[in-house]
């Protein structure tokens, strides 16, 4: 009898355990929790990671003499000329870990899918722009292996030369916007043009043009072939179709936030950005500056002493400190270097700004630029220079419409102040730094490859360079990646703000 009843519990407890180990898995499992993402997300998180840093507003507009403050610390760099890693690690460190890896997670997802081709060519194009303004910036950088630690371990990457990196950079956008097929599965969730693929190709296309351009100096025979290819496939040309990000009070603007928030009163237009817009009477200086007419500290920078009028605005002078431009303001009758002018904040600098990445005015530009080398056939340099000036003069306006520029205005401009053909190089590109305002890699690369704007070197006594041709390693990359990196070193020379990059000739 005792023999029955332990057989009796065995079989009891089998029965009792069979019993909960069918329901073990979906008790264990959680039905609310996402098991996957869709890659397009991905690509959404990849483009919202190609806003401009705060590093961006401090080195790259700062070398392009549009935007500097007179404080040292956390936020000096190029007013001072000199090396402030904290700033310039912000580009790599953001486009690396919030674009390049998500492009690179998003590709590998996709690469076998037929039905989400579109996705795959839409994210290289993404992934190129990124590369190019890290290479652009950097120089050599960790290309064909960067961003693949989490898909191919690889933790510590090779760095590739710049000259590598630009003849893939073509290849990938060539291929990618040729790919690109209205006919298959559209992705509609993208955020920079809602799956419209003839867009995503003006924008693949417009990457290439300035892919093309930017190896003017150093190999004008492929940046011919490059910039007619890219013509011919057609790039954005209204500002409709501008490649930008859009933000707003959930996802603000880096840039603007920054100087809305503890950098309010500390960053100033520079003296021969507005010197240059006040001499030529563009109505561009009054739709971008705020004067704050008798401020003497950051609190009385209120709206209630703005004024927008050009004739006030008056640039902070470069390579000024604290003292420094206390003594600038003084010497101009201002009551303190709070009255210098700004970058309105409450307008083009607002934190919904948007981020523009590629635009009309810039195409147009480039366009003029290609016809006076003889590059491309097709129009006039002075059409496609009148079209680059009037697309930026509109686009400000798509910006805040407080911001906006009248007809009659723009016709007035361009009237007094006429496209010279004796001067068409140096016209055209300082036009371009006038229409990356905001743009600071764009402006700061187009700088160096053309020669124009002709800026003054930066006066501070402590510079360690008269321009900055390029922004420093990251220590972090130099600790952990240090033998790669000392191998990029020996091949571009040395890590300083004075080494070139390939193509700047």
């Amino acid at each position: 009898m005792k023999k029955i009843s332990k057989y009796l519990l065995i079989i009891l407890v089998v029965l009792y355990s069979s019993a909960c180990d069918s329901n073990f898995d979906e008790l264990n499992t959680n039905k609310v929790s996402a098991t996957a993402i869709n890659p397009a997300f991905q690509l959404n998180a990849a483009i919202v990671g190609c806003a401009y840093p705060n590093g961006s507003l401090v080195y790259d507009m700062g070398v392009v003499q549009q935007i500097v403050t007179p404080n040292s610390g956390l936020v000096s760099g190029a007013n001072y000329n000199q090396d402030n890693r904290t700033l310039t690690q912000e580009l790599w460190q953001g486009y690396y870990r919030n674009v390049i890896k998500n492009t690179r997670d998003v590709i590998s997802q996709v690469e076998d899918d037929p039905a989400r081709a579109n996705l795959k060519n839409m994210t290289r194009i993404i992934q190129a722009f990124a590369f190019m303004v890290l290479t652009d910036d950097y120089g050599n950088i960790p290309y064909f292996q960067g961003g693949k630690g989490y898909a191919e371990q690889i933790y510590l990457p090779v760095y590739d030369s710049q000259e590598a990196i630009y003849a893939d950079l073509i290849k990938e956008l060539t291929e990618a916007t040729a790919a690109l097929d209205p006919s298959g599965p559209l992705e509609s969730a993208d955020i920079l043009y809602s799956g419209d693929l003839d867009k995503w190709k003006n924008f693949g296309y417009s990457l290439l043009l300035r892919a093309g351009m930017r190896l003017s100096e150093v190999d004008p025979t492929t940046a011919a072939q490059v910039v007619q290819s890219a013509v011919q496939g057609g790039v954005i040309l209204t500002n409709a179709d501008n490649a930008r990000i859009n933000h707003d009070p959930n996802y603000t603007n880096p840039i603007g936030n920054f100087l809305n928030a503890t950098e309010a009163s500390n960053f100033y237009l520079t003296k021969p950005f507005v010197d240059y817009l006040k001499s030529r009477n563009d109505p561009r200086l009054s739709a971008i500056a705020v004067t704050y007419v008798g401020a003497k500290s950051g609190p009385e920078q209120t709206p209630a002493n703005a004024t927008y009028e050009a004739s006030v605005h008056e640039g902070l002078p470069m390579g000024n400190d604290n003292a420094g431009a206390v003594s600038a303001a003084s010497a101009l009758g201002l009551a303190s270097f709070y009255e210098f002018a700004q970058a309105d904040r409450r307008r083009i600098t607002k934190n919904t700004a948007p981020n523009f990445l590629v635009t009309a005015s810039q195409n147009y530009l480039l366009m003029a630029e290609a016809r006076e080398r003889g590059w491309i056939s097709t129009g006039t340099v002075e059409e496609y220079y009148n079209s680059g000036v009037r697309a930026h003069m509109n686009q400000l306006g798509t910006v805040d419409e407080a911001s906006a520029i009248s007809i009659s205005e723009i016709n007035d401009y361009l009237q007094e102040n006429p496209f010279n053909p004796a001067m068409a190089l140096e016209q055209i590109n300082t036009q371009y730094w006038v229409s990356s305002f905001l743009n600071g890699p764009e402006a700061f690369a187009n700088f160096r490859r053309s020669g124009y704007p002709d800026l003054t070197p930066n006066p501070y006594p402590g510079k360690e360079v008269d321009f900055i041709n390029r922004l420093t390693y990251p220590n972090s990359e130099i600790s952990v990646n240090s033998e790669n990196v000392q191998a990029a070193i020996s091949a571009q020379g040395p890590d300083n703000l004075a080494t070139k990059v390939w193509w700047d000739k």
